[in-house]
């Protein structure tokens, strides 16, 4: 068989655990049998990350900056527990955040929809993409307990030496405070990727915060949006026939609930933290989840959605054997490959992720499943197989198609 060739390498982040076990089983089974692969390989895994000081991240990530497409594994954000079992020189950040805040970019998220497992909102039919912002907010916020009588202010000191202040609260006891930011810069460049990302996609955008109630912090972002879009993306999103569409957050949460999908929902921060997994859940799993980065410039970084199976992992080094999804993985690794090839005209590498997409949709769709499907599908011959096995499949049905 003659392997489709490739043109520019894709950036390759390699991680941790049963997803790191789960990439070099894509690789093998599903992709090296049908393409010359092309990648710059970085090894993100925990304890790379610590032998390097993390430069490992950043030069996955500048690399990516200058090749345009990426593919990230899922991998480890340590807690204390994971600074003692990998015997951590540091916590490390989150390797997601470093290189968000390097590409600055939007993450992107939507449900892989299959016939026979229904979403649990039954008028859902299309897929509702989660537009994330990654910066600051409560991500970067600053923390402090207050242990008795107080008065709480915001004091802003620029390079002249002014000041602003603005009383924040009298405690008349303990208790806790927050402080929260976010720029200008980054809210413009978020918008951007929304605006870019859904003419990309064809879908309509809504948008929401709470700015009657947060009529400085959220309003900021209501006005950045409206300015963006009227100055630079109205005309094409006219061109393309689809909306732009701002509301209150709980407005637009009752409208998504009597929807049925098929655009794209801009959040705040937290807001996509919490809405994607919403959304992940109501269709099925985080492991039928996909997830890309894009930054305002069209720079891509594409990933699965989940962590990175620990459970799994450690029945794989007992030896066991695991069913494993790896659907978002492997959706990671076509939504890459499909990007690459736009990029660099390859219409038969275009053709080939669009294929590996259709055969593992229905392979799951004929019966045969990972573990975690085998309470959401309805189908009468349902087969849980192991991650190899599924995989087995969807190469198999490839050679079928051709």
């Amino acid at each position: 068989m003659t392997r489709i060739q490739m043109k520019t390498p894709l950036v390759e982040m390699d991680g941790d655990e049963m997803t790191r076990i789960m990439w070099n089983q894509i690789k093998d089974i599903v992709i090296h049998p049908f393409v010359d692969l092309k990648t710059e390989y970085f090894d993100l895994s925990l304890v790379n990350r610590d032998a390097t000081d993390d430069q490992i991240t950043i030069d996955s990530a500048n690399r990516t900056r200058e090749l345009g497409v990426a593919v990230k594994c899922a991998t480890i954000t340590p807690n204390a527990q994971r600074m003692d079992e990998y015997k951590l020189k540091e916590m490390w950040k989150s390797p997601n955040g470093t290189i968000r805040a390097i590409l600055d970019g939007t993450v992107f998220r939507a449900p892989i929809l299959v016939r026979g497992i229904t979403p649990f909102v039954s008028v859902w039919k299309k897929p509702i993409t989660i537009a994330r912002h990654a910066y600051g907010d409560v991500y970067r916020d600053a923390e402090m307990e207050i242990s008795g009588p107080a008065v709480a202010e915001l004091v802003v000191t620029y390079p002249n030496g002014q000041t602003q202040i603005k009383r924040i609260h009298d405690f008349d006891g303990s208790g806790v405070l927050l402080g929260m930011h976010n720029t200008d810069r980054s809210i413009a460049a978020f918008a951007r990727s929304c605006f870019r990302y859904a003419i990309d996609a064809r879908q309509d955008l809504w948008f929401a915060t709470k700015d009657t109630i947060s009529k400085t912090y959220d309003h900021r972002f209501k006005d950045i949006f409206a300015d963006v879009f009227e100055t630079e993306y109205k005309a094409l999103f006219d061109d393309a026939g689809i909306d732009y569409f701002y509301t209150l957050i709980d407005d637009v949460v009752a409208r998504v609930m009597r929807s049925e999908g098929g655009f794209v929902w801009a959040c705040k921060n937290y807001d996509g933290d919490v809405m994607s997994d919403m959304i992940a859940s109501a269709c099925g799993s985080l492991a039928m989840m996909t997830s890309v980065l894009v930054s305002p410039d069209g720079k891509y970084e594409y990933e699965a959605a989940h962590g990175t199976v620990t459970r799994h992992y450690y029945k794989h080094l007992r030896g066991e054997s695991t069913s494993t999804n790896p659907m978002a993985t492997l959706f990671a690794w076509t939504g890459a490959l499909r990007k690459r090839a736009q990029l660099d005209g390859l219409s038969e590498l275009e053709m080939f992720a669009d294929l590996v997409e259709k055969v593992s949709i229905e392979t799951i769709e004929s019966g045969i499943i990972t573990g975690d499907l085998n309470a959401l599908l309805v189908h009468p011959d349902k087969k849980v197989v192991n991650t190899t096995d599924f995989l087995a499949a969807i190469a198999s049905g490839l050679k079928k198609e051709g």
